[in-house]
């Protein structure tokens, strides 16, 4: 089996999943390892025994040994790390947001023009999930009928707040950290573009976020040029784990994903009743998702084919201007026009 050599920047909390991953698919190794932090670094490259380590990330894509690389390093890095692995022949699949710009997205989309040889995804991986994909089949079946609203909340548990809060200076926001993942489903669940986004929410519980002209809990509004509507909550205070779930209502049906939100289908019967474990963040509901998007995404350069759930650079695009324009109307108050 032909393998895929691959580098991986950024070590954090998904970055290390990410080379985790990457070092368990048969269809995959693991050559290098990137990031700033030189001790974590060396801790990773012995745990997951990669040969080669970079702390500089146009040290590692100038490597003729890589053939891709993955990339898991703060947002704002994204377009020009996107950019320049393509520009050295490498193949790229980027965590989201692909920028936190739309300026730099289209140098991103730009660069993916120019290199059309090249495979490029974006790491949308609830796409990935099989219950998201079930729900996207019945839709495109016509089960539902025509989807006309579209709704999804997000919510990470107040237990994890204070890397929250550590992280919001460089995370673009609360739109742009978390609700991307909401926006891109519901732009692939209604199939269609959103015209007007009008946003509201606060700093409820930690007000920390306001200086970053940000929030704690938020929500948005969107009408599509379709006329469907989109409703999306994103909140950082969950007591009881991480809770993802969605609803896509059609004019002849209804399709509910983790509505109860469910760490597996066990129910514990005890002195405080009956209750069921939620998953304790994103990495445990998506475990999954996020191998099979990777595997997805090494199928796609062996057979030079972009994988078919596999998020674009157009998509990632659109995604920002979204986020974009929902972060505008949250600050301002007022409905936001997407061109």
């Amino acid at each position: 089996m032909k393998k895929i050599k691959i580098g991986s920047v950024g070590l954090g909390r998904l970055g290390l999943q990410h080379a985790k991953n990457i070092a368990s698919l048969p269809n995959a190794e693991l050559v290098a390892l990137c990031d700033v932090n030189e001790e974590c670094l060396k801790k990773e490259a012995t745990a997951l025994d990669v040969p080669k380590t970079f702390t500089d990330f146009n040290a590692m894509i100038a490597d003729k040994e890589i053939d891709a690389v993955c990339i898991a390093s703060p947002s704002a890095l994204h377009p020009q790390q996107v950019c320049a692995a393509l520009d050295a022949g490498k193949h790229v699949f980027c965590e989201k947001p692909l920028g936190i710009t739309v300026e730099d997205c289209r140098l991103v989309e730009k660069a993916c023009a120019a290199h059309k040889d090249l495979i490029f995804q974006l790491g949308f991986m609830r796409r990935f999930d099989d219950s998201y994909a079930y729900a996207k089949e019945k839709i495109d079946a016509g089960h539902i009928g025509k989807p006309i609203l579209f709704r999804s909340y997000s919510q990470d548990p107040e237990k994890f707040i204070e890397g929250a809060i550590a992280f919001a200076p460089h995370s673009g926001g609360q739109f742009f950290d978390m609700a991307v993942h909401d926006i891109d489903l519901a732009r692939w669940m209604i199939g269609d573009e959103p015209a007007e986004v009008w946003a509201i929410g606060g700093c409820y519980a930690h007000k920390e976020f306001a200086q970053y002209d940000d929030g704690d809990n938020v929500s948005a509004l969107m009408k599509f040029k379709s006329g469907a509507m989109g409703f999306l909550f994103a909140g950082r205070t969950a007591p009881h784990g991480y809770n993802v779930e969605t609803e896509i209502i059609g004019t002849k049906g209804t399709l509910r994903i983790a509505s109860v939100p469910q760490k597996n289908l066990v129910e514990v019967l005890g002195n405080g009743g009956i209750t069921r474990e939620c998953s304790e963040n994103f990495l445990e509901r998506f475990e999954k998702s996020y191998l099979s998007e990777m595997s997805a995404f090494c199928e796609a350069v062996i057979s030079g084919k972009p994988a078919p759930r596999g998020g674009t650079a157009e998509d990632g695009r659109r995604v920002t201007e979204i986020a974009f324009a929902c972060r505008e109307a949250f600050i301002s108050g007022q409905l936001h026009k997407i061109s």
